[in-house]
């Protein structure tokens, strides 16, 4: 046969609770992370082409004072540092840009050195025009260097780690090269008084003081932003669900309304009858014991299906014998398959299986019922077969079968596929009350149809835990 869908466990997704569990810190913390860095990253593309741009300025502020050779030296170490963290974000682009906050913490760990080259060029600039050019060079000069040391802070402060290697590198560099220049000039001749030297290390503070606010409001930033994204999903899941719940109500009461109807307007019509002719009530009388039966049929399947939905439904598993229970089920479904002409069969090999007789019967008992009321010619086997696994139980007809597309959707609960013939009567909670026994007692079906020629459910008895089966219901509610 062609056509075939698996439902190992069916049932569970469907009544599953769709509300998230609240984000928790440690779910947070990384996806915090990831995103620091990553902003970190964009806000440092092209930082660095602002301070290469500064060095030919500095560079020519400094010409005419400084030997040519210590000028090129220091503007080949500044192009190299640059070129290094051009390099950098390629390299981070290419294969970091995407992945984990893990991936993202060691892309930075493994290449702060770069933030570091850059940082060190700077703090050397200091040898080449402090003391060494005209008053008004050198201001524009240490303009120049704060700068630098300031421009990149909003971006560097979301990886405290990097701000305080890029500032300490920068700082510590610059206070070395301007104690070797008051060294070089023997503490006399300086155009600044030595209390000007406080300035860089009061700057050096300011910039790690502020780096500290800046990454604390960043931080607190994007934790709102992740907790915001889990709200908004949360209600979205909460508004489908709320939906959903809405329109299976409009469906039940559409498929009440109707299925109800018919059963309901006959027995008034035999009551009438039988009022005005009470000579026919032994013709009559049968005829309202089958609408009875039709009433009391429509809400045994709605009640059963609200029962193990609530987790109201108490399992009992025990052995069964598979030759009586297919006898005990022969007895029952063979007298409805004969009164419609329709043969049935039954071939049994035997075997038994740990499992709860009501609820197996039940799953079994449904399917036969839809076999035989979906066929209108030819007849319906019930048949079991040992596996390797277990005792199988199959149900062949040779009904209208069920078309490809709906082989899933016919275990949905109100569910009925359109322009069958049968499908008028019923809430169509038949399969889906087999698939929610088959989720609890772990006996997986399966089904295979060709439209036309017939269909075969197959249920897999593998023995069941009563504990686990009552944990699974119990599971399903919640």
């Amino acid at each position: 046969m062609r056509g075939g869908s698996t439902f190992a466990g069916l049932g569970s997704a469907s009544f599953a609770s769709l509300t998230p569990a609240p984000a928790t810190a440690d779910e947070a913390e990384p996806w915090v992370r990831g995103e620091l860095i990553r902003s970190l990253m964009r806000s440092a593309r092209g930082s660095h082409l602002f301070g290469a741009a500064l060095m030919p300025a500095m560079v020519s502020l400094c010409w005419g004072y400084v030997p040519t050779w210590q000028l090129v030296a220091w503007l080949a170490i500044g192009i190299a540092a640059t070129g290094c963290r051009v390099w950098g974000e390629r390299l981070y682009a290419l294969r970091f840009a995407e992945t984990d906050a893990a991936s993202q913490e060691r892309f930075v760990y493994r290449y702060r050195y770069l933030w570091s080259a850059s940082a060190f060029a700077w703090g050397l600039s200091v040898l080449i025009f402090f003391e060494r050019v005209p008053v008004v060079s050198q201001f524009m000069c240490w303009l120049m260097v704060a700068g630098v040391a300031t421009f990149p802070l909003n971006g560097l402060a979301l990886h405290p780690p990097l701000l305080q290697r890029y500032v300490n590198t920068l700082f510590i560099t610059m206070m070395a090269a301007l104690v070797l220049r008051v060294v070089q000039l023997r503490f006399v001749e300086l155009h600044f008084s030595y209390g000007f030297l406080l300035l860089p290390v009061l700057h050096w503070w300011l910039l790690l003081r502020a780096g500290k606010r800046i990454h604390e409001t960043s931080r607190n930033s994007f934790e709102l932003l992740f907790h915001n994204h889990i709200l908004i999903n949360s209600l979205t899941q909460q508004r489908q669900a709320a939906v959903s719940a809405v329109a299976m109500k409009n469906r039940f009461l559409a498929s009440a309304a109707h299925d109800m109807r018919q059963p309901v307007l006959a027995l008034s019509l035999y009551a009438d009858w039988l009022r005005n002719e009470p000579d026919l009530v032994e013709e009559i009388a049968p005829k309202i014991v089958r609408a009875t039966h039709a009433v009391n049929a429509l809400f045994d399947s709605l009640f059963d299906l609200a029962r193990i939905d609530s987790g109201q439904v108490r399992l009992h598993i025990e052995r069964v014998d598979i030759t009586q229970l297919l006898h005990d089920l022969e007895l029952q479904y063979r007298p409805v398959a004969e009164s419609k002409g329709l043969r049935f069969r039954v071939h049994s090999t035997g075997g038994a299986v740990l499992t709860d007789p009501i609820r197996v019967r039940r799953m079994i008992g449904n399917l036969l019922a839809n076999a035989i009321k979906y066929t209108a010619e030819g007849g319906v086997l019930l048949a079991s077969r040992a596996t390797p696994e277990g005792v199988r139980i199959e149900v062949w007809d040779t009904g209208i079968g069920i078309a490809r597309e709906h082989l899933r959707d016919v275990f949905l609960e109100f569910y009925k596929v359109a322009d069958h013939a049968g499908t008028s009567d019923g809430f169509g909670l038949g399969l889906a009350i087999v698939a929610r026994l088959s989720h609890a007692l772990g006996h997986p079906i399966s089904v295979r149809s060709r439209l036309g020629r017939g269909s075969v459910f197959r249920v897999a008895l593998h023995d069941a835990d009563e504990s686990q089966a009552q944990t699974r219901i119990s599971g399903s509610v919640g």
